[in-house]
């Protein structure tokens, strides 16, 4: 089993989404992360798509993907040199005033932004890598357990140019 990564362009319709989510539920892959949004040519929509699998389930799905209508174009970024980012959010509430600066602080030494603030709460924004995001709400749980709310939107890639071109 190893974390896989896959970027799909398909046709901006109605259903699309649906259909591929049924197909890797069919295989019983739990997705870990599906981010999707229209690219520069409104009729097509750019997904990535975090999951862990075994090399022979991945590959049939990446075979059916290949053959769906609606799927232009299948890209597995398992292998490949990519630049990745996650958005979070963090809302930090019930804090003093000692609280709310050492909010401010982690903010800055993590080079994240606080969003917005308020009397007793905080609203911190990052995007980083999945696993930096991982390490920030890991320290914040530290010393703020159950005063955190946390939301994610999954992972966005794009293949590395600097390497491809050496």
């Amino acid at each position: 089993m190893k974390k896989r990564w896959i970027s799909l362009f398909v046709e901006n319709e109605v259903g699309v989404l649906a259909k591929i989510a049924g197909l890797f539920s069919g295989k019983s892959y739990n997705l870990q992360s599906l981010t999707v949004g229209e690219t520069e040519d409104p009729t097509v929509s750019r997904m990535t798509i975090s999951l862990i699998g075994d090399d022979v389930t991945f590959e049939q799905i990446k075979k059916q993907l290949n053959r769906s209508v609606g799927i232009i174009k299948v890209i597995d970024f398992t292998d490949t040199p990519i630049h990745m980012k996650e958005i979070l959010f963090i809302k930090v509430k019930g804090c003093s005033h000692v609280e709310k600066e050492e909010v401010f602080r982690i903010a800055q030494v993590f080079g994240i932004q606080v969003t917005d603030y308020g009397k007793n709460s905080i609203l911190l924004e990052s995007t980083q890598t999945e696993n930096r995001n991982n390490d920030i709400i890991h320290l914040l749980n530290q010393s703020f357990s159950g005063r955190l709310e946390v939301v994610r939107g999954g992972s966005v890639a794009v293949e590395a140019i600097s390497i491809q071109e050496r």
